[in-house]
């Protein structure tokens, strides 16, 4: 027996990290989340070229589909490769068949020009017609004067801004110098940190997997009256095993929560990409609508995939591209990306 679902969207991914599984080792272990990201996602992410970006958008995005998502809002940064970046990583999703949401994360990391290089890349992609959003990595790798620009470009292009919050500790202080720059179209992503009252607008993303993984703390999303959307911080896009997870976490906190509650994080992710619940997707698993059942049980796979009502998967295998090609040259850039790291 089997059963169909809209396709699922990943309200928050880093495509550039799919290539990142098996990398050297960082230059010791960190022990701290600014650690984690200073020896091992800024060394990653200064490594990038386009191809490397190209492939590993590819590879992300076959898997997404190969997962039953049709739509990912991704969040992505190369210092070294900025110009033309969103191009590349919207034609990787096009040719798979899978759907993007684009934002090159602003930071000044890499000093003034760097800030004002990644707001050129947002408003160039978004002006050219791309679908996108304003990126800016996180308030605490910014000044007062990028975030402003980040907020008033977005508002200029009529877009929301896609947002690290106090994600770890380092950015605790984040949501107030973000106070009266959000808006109801922002993208809130992580908020483990996030008072309850911090009054910030915007769909708060959830991503219990990564958070787990750097040890950040638990976000207890549903604590939050903003809405709730599910992402996978660069970890796959597997989103039923995100929600999963996502269930787990919250009734290891509340013994009365229900599978209903993080499925609703599932359904939200919707409203960032509509067109997604027009999709098809045909699961191997007939209770996959019954959140009560999903929760529970292991190895549901994606069988067929319709996009816009046309083939995308069928039998497991990607009907645009071929699956096994992809992840050669993918393997290949890895090679590359290593070598530089």
């Amino acid at each position: 027996m089997s059963a169909t679902t809209p396709g699922l969207v990943n309200a928050h991914h880093h495509l550039y990290s799919a290539l990142a599984r098996g990398m050297p080792a960082p230059p010791s272990t960190p022990t701290t989340f600014r650690e984690i990201l200073e020896q091992i996602w800024w060394r990653l992410d200064l490594a990038l070229d386009l191809d490397i970006i190209r492939w590993s958008a590819m590879l992300g995005a076959l898997e997404a589909l190969e997962s039953g998502c049709t739509a990912i809002v991704d969040h992505h940064e190369s210092p070294n490769a900025i110009e033309g970046s969103l191009d590349v990583i919207a034609a990787a999703c096009a040719a798979v068949g899978v759907r993007v949401v684009c934002a090159y994360g602003v930071t000044d990391r890499h000093g003034p020009d760097g800030a004002r290089r990644g707001l050129d890349e947002n408003e160039r992609f978004v002006r050219a017609g791309g679908r996108g959003m304003v990126g800016i990595h996180a308030a605490f790798t910014c000044s007062d004067d990028t975030l402003a620009a980040a907020a008033g470009l977005a508002h200029d292009l009529g877009v929301g801004v896609h947002v690290h919050v106090a994600e770890g500790v380092d950015d605790i202080d984040g949501p107030r110098r973000l106070a009266g720059l959000t808006t109801d179209d922002w993208l809130l992503v992580h908020c483990v940190h996030l008072r309850d009252d911090a009054a910030l607008r915007g769909t708060i993303v959830h991503n219990p997997r990564s958070n787990m993984n750097n040890a950040v703390g638990y976000a207890d999303p549903a604590r939050f009256a903003n809405r709730v959307a599910l992402g996978s911080d660069g970890i796959g896009s597997a989103m039923l095993d995100e929600f999963e997870l996502a269930y787990a976490r919250l009734r290891e906190r509340d013994v009365t929560a229900t599978p209903t509650t993080a499925w609703s994080w599932v359904e939200q992710s919707w409203n960032l990409v509509p067109e997604a619940r027009g999709d098809r997707v045909t699961w191997s698993y007939d209770g996959v609508a019954d959140p009560w059942r999903l929760a529970f049980t292991p190895g549901v796979r994606a069988i067929d995939v319709d996009i816009d009502g046309a083939p995308a998967l069928r039998n497991g295998l990607a009907t645009r591209v071929d699956g096994h090609e992809v992840r050669a040259k993918a393997a290949e850039q890895a090679t590359r990306l290593f070598a530089r790291l």
